[in-house]
Parts: C-alpha cells; structure tokens; sequence
C-alpha cells in the first residue's frame, strides 16, 4: 500500500495549498447545510413531519473531514464518521465523484440518503454504519485489530490506518472504555481517533475539566495524545506581550460562558472581555469588533493549517493507537453556533439565503461541484483516484473449502451440544486450509464454553509474543501466545465480543481477507452484547457464535446464569440465523451450514447456534435416521425442523381421530419423546417436531402471500392431513418464542416455556417447577384435544 501513497504533509504556510482546501471546506459546510434545509424546508412532505438533521453537528467537523479527505486520507485507510456528520460525508463523496447529484436531494428520504452512515443502505462509500452512539469509534478498534490479524496470518492486506471521528459525547458510552480497557487492542498503532471535542451534547454544554481528565485516561491507557486547541490567529495574540493572560482567559472559562460570549455582538464581547481582567484590552485593541467573534472563535479544529500540522505529527507516531482532541464550535460559520439548543436547530430561509451570500453560492447552483479545471477540481479528481481507482479488491475465496461432513468425529450415546461443539473445531483445526480462516474469540470464558481443544491446538493471538512462565504444567488450557495464534481471548465484555465479530467478519471488505469469526458467550449474557450483535447485523456482516450453555437446563447455576428471551432474539433479529440444536449430527450440520455463510459476502448470514451441557442420549435419533436417511435428514434440519416421533411408527394402539403435535426444540427433545411415548399409550397420535431453526420456518412462512394457503413446503413437517391438529410448543426459553407455530395453520395451540425468573434445583426440579416436563407436556396436550373435541 505504501508505494500507492501520495505525498501529501506541506508546511502551513503553503498558501495554495490552503487556499484551495479553504475553498472546498467552504463548499462542503454549504453542501451540508443546504442538504438539510432542502430536505425539509423544499422537498415535499406531505405528512408535515419534522424531517430533521443536524447542521450544527455538521458544520462542526466540517474542517476536521476537509483535511482528513483532501490532505491525509490514503488508499486503504478506513473512516468512520460520527452520525450526524453524515451530510458532510456525502458531500464529499459527491465531490469526488461517487455519488450521483440527484442523491444529494433525497437526505432522510425513501431509498435515499440515511439519517446516519450505513453501510448497506445507502448508496455511497461507507466503511462503518454509525447511529448507536459509542460503536462508531469502538468499530475501527476491531477492524484495526482484524487488519493486524489478517496481516500477520495471510501478509497481504488492502488497509492501512483505520480513523474514527466521533462526537466528544460519544465518550460517555460504557462500550467506549470497554475497548480501550480491552488488553487485546494494546500498541494497535494502525487506530486513530479523532474527537469533536465541541463541547455540547445532545441537551447540555459539556463541563470543561472533563477535557483535561479524558486526556490524562488515554494517556495512562497507553494512547499517545495530541491536541488541536487554538488556530493561527489566538496563536498569534497569545504570542504578544501580555498575550498569555488571554490564553489563561479562555483557558479557565467555563465552557457555558465561552459559548455564551460566541453569540453577542463584538463592542459587548470586547467590554465583557475586559470587565474582569482588564489586562486583555490591549492585547485584543488591534481586533475590529466585526472580528472579533471569529477570533474567539477561531479553534484548532476550524483552522486547516493547524490541523495539517497536529495530523501530521499524530499519522507518524509509531507503536500506540493515537487520539486527537480537535476543539470546536458545534454549528461552526453558522449563524446558530454555539448555541447551546442548536443540536436539532434548522436555519431558516432568510438564514439560509444569508449564508448563501457569504459563501459566494449563485442563485440556482446551490448543487454546483468545481470546475475540473479548478485547484479545487484538480484536488478533488487526484483524491478520488488516489482513493478509488487504485483500491485493490478483496480476495474472495471459494466455500468449496468446507467439507460436507468432519471426518473422524466421533460421539458418545450421551453427549451435550455443547461438547460437541468443542469437538467439532477441535476437527476443524485438522482441516488446514480451512482452518486457517477461522479466528475464535471468548469473553474470558474459553474453557467453560469447550474451546480448550482448539486453543491448545492453534494457539492465542497477541500482537507479542509472550513467556507462558506455566511450562509444562498439567492444564486443560496451555494458553501459547503470538502472531500466529488463531483464537482472541478477551476480557469479561459480551461487548466488546460482538464489535469484534462483526468486524472480523466484515474483514474482506475492510482489510481484504475473508476470516471466519466463531465466539463463545454465556447464553444468558448475550442479552449484555445485545446493542454490539445488532450493530454488526445491521452492517452486513457474517459470523457465528455459540450462546452456552442455555436455559434453567443448566440447572444448579440458578436464575442469574439461566437464559430465557435469547431463543426469542435468535428468531427475531434480521439477518441472523438462529439454530437450536440437540443431536451431535445437527451441530455438525449447522456449523458447516454457518462456515458456508461466511463464505457468500452478498447474501450470507450471521449465524447463532443456542447449545447446552445437558447431555443428550443420541440414540433417540436412530428411528429418523432410519426412516429418513443422513441426507434427507441433514436437508430437513437446515430448512428448520424435521419430524422426530412420527405417531404412524407407534403401533395399532393409536387413533388418528385424536391427533396432536409436539413441537420443541433443544435440551427438552427427550421430554417431548417421552411424552409423546406416554400420549401413545393413551391412544394419542402423537408427533415430535424437532425445530432446528425456528427462523428459517418463520422465514418460509413469512414468505407466503398473505392470502395464500400456507406452502406445501411444510409437507415434510406437518403433513396435510394433519394440519388442523392442535399443537404444544415448549421450550427451555421464553414461551413465545415458537408459540406461532399454531398460527401457520390456524389451530388451538398451548405455549408452554420458562416464563418467570429461574432458580438453582436439578433439572428434573426446575422442569416440574416451569411446566416444560413430560407430564405438562402430556397434560397440555390432552386439554388441546377437548377443547378441538369438545
């Protein structure tokens, strides 16, 4: 990438060069602010609802993204952008070239621009969808730290630095500090930060010394700190004699009463100046009253050569990620700035037409980009092929490296889902060309989620190599750290474990080089990670992880390590597959079906695998097996769900006037057996469905025109002539978690699952306790069938 890279650090007195990045700052802050006002003040409405943006949080970086992309930015670096920047952003990517005109007019609008940068949804270049506030900057962490890896595993990469500018109030955000305390994202010199640092948030002027203490945090977590505080022109009257008593001034003010003394009049700001310390009348006598606002105002992060300068020494500091505080005024060049209720603050068309005219914008080319013949063409053109056209493309690589089957794995007749898991990358790990894909991670819970076996075989990465003082100790886990290393073990944060495997899931598109993120997490806590997991849904990317052990199966444990809405996420999330399964073969099955997932960058999908310790006997599988064949059965288990205990298996004891389904799922599928077997002895026709993957039911149903009979897809699981036969579900969640199972036919259902706080007991206990044992299952049963008789 180096030899790709323009040359790009000029000296602040390069009077061009600053000229002609004035220029294009000045176009954006009215692109921007234009964008906004046209969505809501001249496209039609016809609802009348607030549209919304924000212009003053626009306008804020808007010298911050001037430099970063006209001056700094090279191929392969990535940027994520605070979320109510995004006008910004597209404004220069239709500078550059990469956006159509007509978008620009389509702000918050359907199919149009989004409110916040999405990286699926809208249709410029985004390397990282913003809009939960805090994951904007702990998101190139990751993807930093997945450069790191992808470099050291497959050497060649496509990124370089990964940059994140975010909105001082964005550290405020538990996650924030979750990732920066995080020993895995030490000495990442390839992550930069960048903070607005404006000083007010969404409802507040943030208080001053808080500045200060952030700085000393980064420092004392290894960071190196830099600082864009005061631009040329304060610079210049610091430097006068008696020039350090304004500096002291501004640097003692309160952040309310600096915001405040941006908005008056310069005759008053001057008196207000000098009423307490009348030392500042000379310094400031040589200032028009006309400007002396904008001096005040005139803060590092507004002045383009200070910048330059602060960057460039920032971009060639070695072996530390780097933070930048850029003071400035949030609605910068506004007549709303530094209003402390500018947050959501529109310009009016009388403010709008004034700006027009300051910004030397004719009327009827408010849309206008430069003249290619321009210095500010000409920079524009270079930078979007330096930025484009010489990006090197991802490496995609064939699923056919994934086995249909594991070979040489073998399992006992008792054996948990759990286990098997653990088993299967242990199997996995023998499969080199494979193997070399997949990164696991574990927020500190490796060997009680079974990773032991893989650890030990493909060792734990560390950008340094470190001494295992441990030797040759007897332990189930030999932790052996260092580049090659292929498993992330992280501190106690479902957070952080979801960010991670998002974005090293996202790494052919981020750093160039596909890897396949596997995590482990205690089921329960992954309602912790529940924001991180959706976020990286929402950006698009593909991994798998395992939430175990799940549900009050886990018995002893008691409520607070007991699962129950989890299964109810799994199935509702977008774009997540979520999969429960009982037998060792379905755990084969699906976690191949998720490698493969991995695999299709345009349509895969994240996959969730809801796994248990309980032990299962595996030969309740056997009849199915038989009846179906591996195939048939392995098919059945991918679209969702298969018929475990078909009631025509049972004998002539059975009448097929009285018939019923038991649908569930999991650890309670030998429940279901075994009362099924009890209902069959009652002369009962009873059927077990195993649900595999109640998503992918509710996604084929869902997919049906609503008019329509429900498809004969379901022939497999329900068969026709059973379809107004009531149905039980139960399942070792919340209850309604497959309890629309009775809505595909319209039958009388009874949802029976865990819907109150656990407890500790065994689980023969907390299942009489929940109602989701053989005889509630048996007793639910026989209440459906008098009500259908009745």
């Amino acid at each position: 990438m180096e030899t790709l890279a323009r040359q790009v650090f000029v000296s602040p007195t390069d009077t061009k060069t600053l000229e002609t990045l004035e220029s294009i700052q000045r176009r954006l802050l009215w692109l921007a602010t234009y964008m906004i006002h046209y969505a809501n003040h001249i496209r039609p409405n016809p609802d009348g609802t607030k549209v919304g943006g924000h212009q003053a949080s626009s306008a804020s970086v808007v010298s911050i993204l001037t430099a970063l992309y006209f001056h700094f930015l090279q191929p392969g670096d990535r940027i994520s952008i605070k979320p109510h920047a995004s006008p910004v952003l597209h404004a220069i990517q239709y500078l550059l070239g990469q956006l159509p005109r007509e978008y620009l007019m389509t702000l918050r609008a359907y199919k149009g621009l989004q409110a916040y940068p999405s990286r699926t949804k809208d249709p410029d270049r985004v390397d990282f969808s913003t809009g939960s506030v805090g994951f904007g900057a702990v998101a190139p962490v990751f993807a930093a730290l997945a450069h790191k890896y992808a470099s050291a595993h497959f050497g060649a990469v496509t990124s370089r630095h990964f940059i994140a500018l975010v909105g001082d109030a964005e550290l405020d955000e538990g996650n924030v500090w979750e990732a920066v305390l995080d020993e895995s994202t030490e000495k990442l010199d390839n992550l930069f930060w960048i903070v607005d640092l404006n000083r007010q948030s969404l409802d507040r002027v943030v208080p001053g010394i808080r500045a200060a203490r952030l700085k000393h945090l980064f420092l004392d977590h290894g960071w190196r700190v830099f600082e864009a505080k005061y631009g040329r022109r304060l610079q210049e009257l610091f430097a006068q004699p008696g020039g350090e008593a304004l500096r002291r001034c501004i640097d003692e003010m309160s952040n309310e009463e600096y915001q405040s003394l941006l908005r008056i009049p310069g005759d008053q700001l001057r008196r207000r100046l000098a009423q307490n310390n009348p030392a500042l009348e000379s310094i400031i006598q040589n200032v028009p009253d006309e400007e002396l606002g904008s001096v005040l105002a005139n803060l590092g992060g507004h002045d383009l050569a200070v910048l330059i300068d602060v960057f460039g020494q920032a971009m060639q500091s070695h072996g530390h990620p780097v933070i930048i505080f850029c003071y400035t005024v949030k609605g910068w060049g506004l007549p709303i700035a530094g209003d402390p209720l500018n947050h959501s603050k529109l310009l009016s068309a009388e403010q709008i037409e004034s700006l027009r005219e300051q910004l030397g914008i004719a009327p009827g080319s408010e849309w206008d980009i430069f003249d290619e013949n321009s210095n500010e063409g000409q920079l524009c053109k270079e930078v979007a092929h330096s930025l484009y056209t010489l990006a090197e493309p991802a490496r995609d690589l064939a699923p056919t490296i994934v086995p249909e089957s594991l070979p040489g794995v073998s399992y006992d007749n008792l054996i948990s889902s759990q286990e098997t898991f653990g088993r299967l990358l242990y199997r996995i790990a023998e499969i080199p060309e494979l193997c070399q894909r997949i990164v696991t991670s574990s927020p500190d819970v490796s060997i009680s989620t079974n990773l032991a076996g893989w650890i030990n075989k493909v060792g734990a990465f560390k950008l340094a190599e470190v001494t295992d003082y441990e030797g040759d100790a007897q332990r189930l886990l030999k932790w052996s750290w260092g580049l090659k290393g292929q498993h992330i073990e992280l501190g106690i944060s479902e957070m952080n474990l979801f960010v991670l495997l998002g974005m090293f899931g996202l790494a052919a598109e981020l750093c160039g080089q596909l890897t396949i993120p596997i995590g482990t997490v205690y089921d329960p806590f992954v309602c912790r990670g529940l924001d991180a997991l959706i976020y990286a849904l929402y950006s698009g990317s593909k991994f798998i992880f395992a939430g175990t052990p799940s549900g009050i199966s886990l018995a002893p444990e008691g409520g607070a390590h007991q699962s129950s809405i989890t299964s109810s996420i799994g199935v509702e999330l977008p774009r997540l597959q979520m999969y429960e399964p009982c037998f060792a073969r379905e755990v084969e099955w699906v976690l191949l079906e998720a490698i493969r997932e991995c695999f299709d960058r345009k349509h895969g999908r994240a996959s969730y695998l809801r796994l248990t310790t309980k032990p299962i006997d595996q030969r309740l599988l056997d009849p199915v097996l038989h009846r179906l064949g591996e195939t048939r059965l392995r098919q059945q288990v991918l679209a969702g769900g298969y018929r475990l205990r078909d009631w025509h298996d049972a004998g002539p004891q059975v009448d097929n006037r009285y018939i019923v389904q038991i649908a569930t799922s999991g650890a309670l599928i030998p429940e279901a057996c075994t009362a099924a077997a009890m209902l069959w002895e009652e002369g009962v026709a009873a059927n077990v469905l195993n649900i595999t993957g109640a998503r992918r039911l509710f996604e084929t149903w869902r997919a049906q025109h609503p008019l329509a009979f429900p498809t004969p897809l379901f022939d497999w699981l329900i068969l026709p002539s059973e379809r107004r036969a009531p149905i039980v579900t139960v399942q070792d969640a919340s209850s309604h978690s497959i309890a629309w199972l009775g809505s595909i036919f319209g039958v009388p259902g009874c949802a029976l699952g865990v819907d109150a706080f656990g407890q500790s007991g065994t689980r023969d206990d907390l299942y009489r306790h929940y109602q989701v044992d053989a005889q509630s299952i048996v007793s639910a049963a026989f209440s459906l069938l008098d009500v259908t008789l009745a």
